[in-house]
């Protein structure tokens, strides 16, 4: 059986779980892989067989996507390309983890298509979604990579279809404590405005790890790093508590480790809104942004914040057994 899993290359989640389940689909068949966008920043550990441009979106500096610079790297006529000439009729099976050029390609050609995300989880009808409706949001998750049938991971199991998180066999492997710092993983912020409002907490120690930054360095009471593996793997596994933006992958890694968590949702980014409301449901703070009259909320978490308790176990294997299973192909 040949195989073909798309990999969204915005964010680091996408990759980090294509690498746990990927090894287990390559015991069932010949696997290929495409990856489109260029917005994450894990080494890669699976050499794909096919790179291309997509649709991406880009992290800005203010607190969500940069709208501008996301609508300047569209090449519409680029992408309908990518997608006419792509080889789909030689697979046997399709998984795309909100990749949309395999998908696209699949749905031109007829062909089914597995999606297999968190987005995919965020649209079912028993996923917490925000109190302010984003139409044009549920519109980017349904059609930005369509699929005949829809597996997704969420913060809790909500269906057979939907399953828990897949946490990367590093982070399994660490061995959690509590060193006193809080780890910071705002992506979409800029350091500066980071350093703005951290640095009125001067009585803590704060690990940044930024996006925006290709050399650490150090102000007063926070340290910031540019995004390394395993450094940071090191700081969330040592932290007190972990402030993040509210993609899956880091949240979800986490909760995971025994940790204390604040989210703040991207701006304009629907997915992350989701994910926000899900986990406010389940106990975790949130914070609808960096702005100082949201100060108290970040206070209240330093000293009483809770963890919140979660089981995730190793299921990708059966995933794929699952998948594999309901699709006989």
């Amino acid at each position: 059986m040949k195989i073909l899993y798309g990999i969204q290359g915005t964010g680091n989640g996408h990759l980090t779980r294509a690498m746990e389940l990927i090894p287990h689909l390559q015991q069932k068949g010949d696997v290929e892989i495409l990856i489109s966008g260029e917005q994450y920043d894990l080494p890669l550990t699976i050499e794909p067989t096919y790179r291309m441009k997509g649709l991406y979106f880009v992290f800005g500096k203010n607190g969500g996507i940069d709208l501008k610079a996301t609508f300047n790297k569209i090449n519409s006529f680029r992408f309908i390309k990518e997608i006419r000439n792509f080889p789909i009729e030689k697979y046997d099976l399709v998984i795309s983890d909100f990749e949309p050029v395999s998908a696209w390609a699949c749905n031109r050609a007829n062909k089914n298509c597995i999606g297999l995300s968190n987005q995919a989880a965020t649209l079912h009808p028993l996923a917490p979604k925000p109190k302010t409706f984003d139409p044009l949001g549920k519109l980017i998750l349904e059609y930005y990579a369509p699929t005949t049938v829809c597996y997704g991971f969420h913060f809790k199991k909500l269906s057979p279809q939907i399953f828990t998180p897949i946490i990367r066999k590093e982070v399994r492997a660490l061995k959690p404590e509590n060193t006193g710092h809080f780890t910071v993983y705002l992506p979409s912020y800029d350091d500066t405005k980071i350093i703005k409002h951290l640095k009125k907490f001067d009585h803590l120690k704060w690990q940044v790890f930024s996006k925006h930054c290709k050399k650490a360095y150090k102000v007063k009471n926070i340290q910031v790093h540019p995004i390394q593996g395993q450094l940071f793997m090191n700081s969330i596994a040592s932290a007190s508590g972990i402030i993040s933006n509210a993609g899956f992958g880091a949240t979800s890694e986490a909760l995971f480790l025994g940790k204390k968590l604040l989210v703040i949702p991207m701006k304009n980014q629907y997915e992350q809104q989701c994910n926000a409301a899900m986990l406010k449901s389940m106990g975790v703070a949130t914070m609808k942004s960096m702005k100082s009259k949201h100060h108290a909320i970040l206070e209240e978490w330093v000293d009483a914040g809770q963890v919140v308790k979660v089981d995730y176990k190793d299921q990708s294997a059966a995933i794929v057994d699952t998948i594999l299973k309901n699709h006989k192909f």
